[in-house]
């Protein structure tokens, strides 16, 4: 890649730019992979806990099951033929965590009743009622659960990327753009050596020129100075001498 870099000083403050870029993106995405790293972490003890809470919570709610159609017989078919309408809805929003949307799931009671509020009224109410509690508090842990384990998904997803293109960018990109910056710098300054030595070779031909051409200025001189002291020797007003 660098042979095909042409050596100029445009393209090593293009690539010194894009050098600054890389450093930077690189450094931001290290703290993020770090902070989803740290929620990654979180979200995993969270999950961990609650099924040990959800462990507890159903073998809680279907030992009152068994204890309420042991008190009111099975009632399980009144309750398929009732009007039966949804007390607990599930709503979903999402939550941006650097930069990742993570879904993520909330109980919400619609406030009317089920329909099978007659339920044990010939006996065992208690049970049931009690019952239907024990199976409430079974579905806020099977929610949160829910909502945890689709965070989980999601955000392992999101560090894959996110550590895949600091790699990138450390192992690959970086190295790569600093390759280049070597290749243009050490070729811009064979180019300045070679400046240096034609100016200088110049240099000594301009001067060698001027001494040559000062040194026949010299001597033209000296001739002129010669002939003139030559005839400097004769009287003009001689007769011999013919002008």
């Amino acid at each position: 890649m660098a042979d095909q870099v042409p050596p100029t000083r445009m393209a090593l403050q293009t690539y010194k730019t894009k050098k600054s870029g890389a450093t930077k993106g690189h450094q931001l995405l290290k703290k993020k992979a770090d902070a989803l790293k740290a929620r990654f972490q979180g979200i995993a003890k969270e999950i961990y806990a609650t099924k040990g809470t959800m462990s507890d919570a159903c073998s809680t709610a279907f030992f009152s099951l068994t204890a309420a159609q042991y008190a009111a017989g099975d009632f399980k078919h009144k309750v398929l033929e009732g009007n039966v309408t949804a007390s607990v809805r599930v709503e979903g929003r999402t939550d941006n965590i650097a930069g990742v949307k993570i879904p993520v799931f909330s109980q919400q009671d619609c406030g009317s009743g089920d329909g099978v509020d007659g339920l044990g009224l010939a006996g065992g109410g208690g049970k049931i009622q009690q019952c239907r509690e024990k199976f409430g508090a079974l579905l806020k842990i099977l929610i949160k659960l829910a909502s945890l384990q689709t965070s989980f998904i999601t955000m392992d997803e999101a560090l894959k990327v996110t550590n895949r293109r600091v790699n990138a960018l450390e192992n690959v990109t970086i190295p790569r753009i600093e390759a280049t910056l070597s290749y243009i710098t050490s070729e811009l300054d064979e180019l300045e050596r070679e400046d240096f030595t034609r100016l200088k070779k110049v240099k000594d031909q301009n001067s060698r020129r001027a001494a040559a051409q000062a040194a026949k200025k010299k001597a033209a001189l000296y001739a002129t100075a010669e002939a003139e002291d030559v005839m400097g020797g004769y009287d003009l007003q001689d007769a011999d001498v013919v002008m």
